[in-house]
C-alpha cells in the first residue's frame, strides 16, 4: 500500500518510514509528487493534521498520513505547541531547528519550571472525505535542557531532556529515540489502528 505523507520535513520521512515498516506500506513525501504545503489555520495538533491529511489524499488521490508534531512547553502555557516549526521568527530570527532551539533557551533564562512535553498527532485518512479518519497521539514528558546536548535528532531534540535517562534525544541512537519518541509512540498507535481498520 502507498501512503502519501502530508509532510516535506525528511526527519519525519526517514522516522515514520522506519516506524511503519512492519506495515509493508511505501511512505511518499508529498513533494515528490509535486504537492505543497497544506494551510494549517488551527490552534490543535489534530486539527492541523487531519488539514493536511485531507489536502494531500485531495492533491494525490491517495490515503494520506500526516503529523503535526511540537513542544509544549508548561511555563508558556503549552506555547509553541502548533507553531513549534516557527518559533524562532517570533524573535526576529530565520525559520530553522537551529534559531528555534537557541530562540527556546533565550526565552528560558531564568525560568524554573523547565518541564515540556513533546507531542505527535498522526492522522491517516483513505480519501479526502474520509468519515473516519485514523488518529494517534504519542506524548513525551520531559524538561528543556540548559544547553543544547547531542548530534542527533532534529527540531528541538538537542534540548528535549528525558530525565529518566539524563539524556536528550539527539543523544539517543535512533532506534532508542524510536522507541521512546512520541512519534514513535503514535506510529505504534497508527499502525496498529492501520491493521485493524484498513488491512
Amino acid at each position: 500500500m502507498q501512503l502519501v505523507l502530508a509532510s516535506n520535513n525528511r526527519g519525519k520521512l526517514a522516522e515514520l518510514q522506519q516506524m511503519l515498516a512492519p506495515l509493508g506500506v511505501q511512505l511518499i513525501a508529498q513533494g515528490e509528487l509535486g504537492v505543497g504545503e497544506a494551510p494549517e489555520p488551527f490552534h490543535t495538533f489534530v486539527e492541523n493534521a487531519l488539514s493536511k491529511a485531507r489536502f494531500a489524499a485531495a492533491h494525490t488521490g491517495l490515503p494520506a498520513l500526516a503529523d503535526d508534531a511540537g513542544l509544549c512547553v508548561q511555563a508558556f502555557g503549552g506555547q509553541p505547541g502548533v507553531q513549534t516549526a516557527h518559533y524562532a521568527t517570533r524573535f526576529g530570527y530565520p525559520q530553522g531547528d537551529a534559531h528555534n532551539v537557541r530562540a527556546l533557551l533565550e526565552q528560558m533564562q531564568g525560568v524554573q519550571d523547565r518541564r515540556a512535553t513533546m507531542v505527535s498527532t498522526l492522522v491517516a485518512v483513505r480519501s479526502p472525505e474520509d468519515p473516519e479518519p485514523l488518529i494517534a497521539v504519542g506524548r513525551v514528558h520531559g524538561e528543556i535542557a540548559p544547553a543544547p546536548r547531542g548530534e542527533g535528532g532534529f527540531g528541538f531534540d538537542p534540548v528535549l531532556l528525558l530525565p529518566e535517562l539524563g539524556r536528550t534525544f539527539a543523544e539517543l541512537p535512533a532506534h532508542e529515540k524510536n522507541a521512546l519518541s512520541h512519534r514513535g509512540r503514535a506510529a505504534r498507535q497508527m499502525e496498529a489502528l492501520i491493521r485493524e481498520h484498513w488491512l
